[in-house]
This record gives structure tokens, C-alpha cells and sequence, in this order.
């Protein structure tokens, strides 16, 4: 997606320990208009790759950062959207499908929640998430489509850190589609090389 590397080649900043800064346009302050193209993009390249969009029910993401891309997509295909908390509130059920993944920005390790009333043995489900970078929130988040026996169809990224072992991890253990809007590399002096 061009648009989005453009946005991150001006806007973008490497902080270091493997953390983009896009909080400007992407999980701080949302440029709405940008994040609705990336939900048709999203669409357009899952297709693209193969995959039947008409058949997806639900979109799976993780708090917070996640959502906008994921809600995007979800208006896109005219599907739910559900996102897995990081903290039960008090109207969550007892029995609930749960991962732990760590978490770099917040330098610890998050648990992700998601009610069984949401998530459903019938339901296929697409993943759409802010980064691919380590994958361990995205290995959580299908390991929390595994646990309610529903059937995952494709994973989607805004932005993949190609630097780190994310692909890697997630074609470990799913076999279909996993796509990236926008493919982010450092050069030797930690320089964001972008492509879209």
C-alpha cells in the first residue's frame, strides 16, 4: 500500500529495541480516511492472495492498537469485530478462551481474553492486527481461534518489521494467507526502509 509507506517513510520514527513510532497516524491519533483504505487494501490483497472474503464471519484482533485496522475491515466486509481484552471486566463470563503474549511497549506479559459468547466453533476468521513483528500476539490470537474451534482463514498486518522472526513464527503454525501492508527494514544506521 503505497499510501501507507509514504506515511510512514514521513511520519514514522525507530525508537529502537525494535519499536516504530506511528502513534501520529495509526494507534495514538488514527487517520481515519487512511485506516479505511487500508481495510479495502486489506480485502483487495487477502483476495488477491487466494482467499475467499465472502466466507469470513468475524475479524480477530488484539487491544487497542489493533482495532481501528481490524473495525476498517470489518465495516469493509460488513462482519463483527472482536477484539481480545487485555484486563476481564466484570461482564466477561467465568469461562473464557485466554493467551499470553509479551508485550515490548509495555515491557511485560499481557494476557488476551476473548468471551465464548463471541467466538464460535461455526465462525471463520480472518486476524487483522497493527504489527507482525516477534507474532507472539498473533500466535496467541490464533491459538485463541484453535481453543473455540473455529476456523481461521487468513492473517492481515499493517505493518511488518521484516527484521524480526514474526512470518516465521506465524507460518509455523498456519498454513493460508498472512499478508502485510507495508514491509518496514533498518539499514545499518537504524534507518526505516520502507516498502509498500
Amino acid at each position: 500500500m503505497q499510501e501507507l509507506a509514504e506515511r510512514i517513510e514521513t511520519d514514522g520514527v525507530y525508537l529502537g529495541q525494535g519499536i516504530i513510532k506511528v502513534d501520529g497516524f495509526l494507534n495514538h491519533q488514527i487517520d481515519s480516511g487512511l485506516v479505511m483504505r487500508m481495510g479495502h487494501a486489506f480485502v483487495a490483497e487477502l483476495t488477491a492472495a487466494g482467499l475467499d472474503v465472502n466466507g469470513v464471519t468475524k475479524i480477530l484482533t488484539a487491544e487497542s492498537s489493533g482495532i481501528s485496522p481490524a473495525l476498517a475491515t470489518g465495516i469493509v466486509l460488513g462482519v463483527p469485530v472482536i477484539y481480545a481484552r487485555k484486563k476481564p471486566p466484570l461482564t466477561m463470563s467465568q469461562k473464557i478462551f485466554t493467551a499470553e503474549a509479551p508485550s515490548r511497549t509495555k515491557g511485560d506479559m499481557v494476557k488476551l481474553m476473548v468471551s465464548p459468547l463471541y467466538l464460535l466453533p461455526e465462525d471463520r476468521v480472518l486476524i487483522i492486527d497493527d504489527f507482525l513483528a516477534t507474532g507472539q500476539t498473533l500466535v496467541g490470537l490464533i491459538d485463541i481461534v484453535g481453543q473455540a474451534e473455529a476456523t481461521l482463514l487468513g492473517v492481515g498486518c499493517v505493518i511488518e518489521k521484516v527484521f524480526e522472526p514474526g512470518r516465521e513464527r506465524i507460518t509455523a503454525v498456519f498454513d493460508g494467507p498472512v499478508i502485510s501492508l507495508a514491509k518496514v527494514d533498518l539499514d545499518g544506521d537504524d534507518t526505516l526502509l520502507v516498502d509498500g
